[in-house]
């Protein structure tokens, strides 16, 4: 099932413990982020406002006691998306986003990962399906996933990835 604007976000929202996600682009191209990533690429610089949607949501979910958590698998140098997406970072974990990194050249062995996607309390998996630019052409609710094997996933990416704060300072 395709999951588009409103519905995306009802259906998301009613995650009732944890949602995690899996990120192995260098590079996304998301609507609404344009201007945002011109500024920062002529500026080196990010200032999100307090009323972010996304950091306003991470925010409503710490209060209620649900956690959202997302593994990034990189390998440097970083994109300029990434050095980008890194300056965001800041400020989700700030608003309660556990954001962990996963560098490829910092482990031997990494086991095969999917492609992006979300997990909802370790029962819904949503793929995230982009074109070769980054941009996102679709979110869909997988019918009958292996949840298994999207919950080693989960768990092999967590356990090979260190905290966004510890990255950093590496």
């Amino acid at each position: 099932m395709h999951l588009d604007g409103e519905h995306w976000s009802s259906f998301f929202d009613s995650f009732e413990h944890e949602a995690f996600r899996l990120e192995t682009l260098s590079a996304y191209s998301m609507l609404g982020e344009e201007q945002e990533y011109a500024d920062f690429m002529a500026t080196g610089y990010l200032d999100l406002p307090e009323d972010d949607p996304w950091l306003t949501k991470l925010a409503h979910y710490r209060a209620s006691g649900r956690k959202v958590s997302r593994v990034h698998v990189v390998t440097p140098p970083l994109s300029d998306y990434l050095r980008y997406e890194f300056a965001a970072y800041r400020y989700n974990v700030a608003a309660g986003e556990d954001v962990r990194i996963l560098d490829t050249t910092r482990r031997r062995i990494i086991p095969p990962m999917p492609s992006d996607f979300w997990l909802l309390d370790d029962a819904k998996v949503v793929e995230m399906q982009y074109d070769e630019h980054g941009a996102q052409v679709a979110r869909i609710l997988l019918e009958s996933p292996d949840l298994a094997w999207y919950r080693r996933s989960k768990e092999s990416a967590l356990a090979l990835s260190v905290p966004f704060s510890e990255y950093l300072s590496a």
